[in-house]
């Protein structure tokens, strides 16, 4: 058996789209089952989404804190931000949302996971990068509003974010994931081995 999640797609028979927001929308498909029968379907469109996990030289990440009201919590998550132009190469979004909540940039850039976040209930894509030799940002920084004009920033070990994950106190999907990711690597065939930054991401294609 080859352990690798392979492209499908049942029939539908009918769609419409009854809520749409400023960034995602929620559809409904009647999908035709295995049985014959047929099921409607409810879903969040979502334009895909990039994180960051920039690990600086000390072994530390970069993570932020900021609220989010669906789940009336603050929470330590790494840079994010959506796919806001279709085709956007991936990579350049990340760079930008480094540069935006955190003003840093980065040297090395390599993909760490792709992940879709919520497949029972929403088709966002998410691509978790990897930024190594980090350095302060030039110009400006970013002018910031809303929920992120009270983010925090701090650089914590991998070691304790990765002891608060397992711990029940550190619940954002990118945090959790991209920090469970690097360690393993870290400890398998090592950060080098990790995908180009570029690779084929078939969730979202992009031009290079």
């Amino acid at each position: 058996m080859q352990l690798q999640d392979t492209p499908e797609e049942w029939r539908v028979v009918a769609t419409r789209t009854p809520f749409e927001g400023n960034k995602t929308s929620v559809r409904t498909d009647d999908v035709v089952m295995p049985d014959g029968t047929v099921a409607s379907r409810d879903y969040q469109v979502h334009p895909g989404s990039v994180a960051v996990l920039a690990l600086d030289g000390a072994g530390r990440v970069l993570v932020l804190r900021q609220y989010r009201h669906p789940v009336r919590h603050k929470l330590w998550e790494i840079p994010a931000g959506l796919l806001d132009v279709p085709g956007e190469n991936p990579l350049h979004a990340a760079q930008r949302e480094l540069y935006e909540e955190a003003h840093v940039k980065a040297e090395d850039w390599r993909v760490l996971t792709d992940v879709y976040t919520t497949p029972g209930g929403c088709d966002e894509a998410v691509r978790i990068f990897l930024a190594r030799d980090l350095s302060e940002a030039e110009g400006e920084r970013f002018e910031v509003s809303e929920e992120e004009a009270d983010m925090e920033l701090a650089r914590v070990p991998v070691g304790e974010l990765v002891r608060g994950v397992l711990a029940g106190e550190l619940h954002n999907n990118c945090l959790v994931v991209g920090v469970l990711a690097l360690a393993a690597a870290q400890t398998g065939s090592g950060l080098d081995s990790l995908r180009p930054a570029e690779a084929p991401w078939p969730a979202r294609p992009f031009e290079k």
